[in-house]
């Protein structure tokens, strides 16, 4: 049984990127599904990751809410002080 790989969320502020990591497959082809949106794939066709561009436009990057899920193993590479 092979191990799965964890979802992985990386966001670079200098370029106001952020991408999820799906799976540790390595990309061979890319799809921009909607403007700033592109979705990575394997070479079998499978989704590895999805890139958003110019993501605070969207997201809330200085919040990350965890629901229904188990955080048994979470694991935090970096923490940035965020303003209040």
């Amino acid at each position: 049984m092979t191990s799965k790989s964890p979802l992985t969320l990386e966001y670079h502020k200098e370029t106001d990127m952020l991408y999820i990591k799906l799976t540790s497959g390595v990309s061979v082809e890319s799809e921009e599904v909607s403007p700033g949106v592109v979705v990575d794939y394997d070479e079998t066709n499978r989704a590895v990751g999805i890139e958003i561009e110019d993501a605070s436009k969207y997201i809330e990057m200085s919040r990350l809410e965890l629901k229904a899920m188990s955080i048994e193993n979470l694991v935090i590479n970096e923490s940035v002080a965020v303003a209040r």
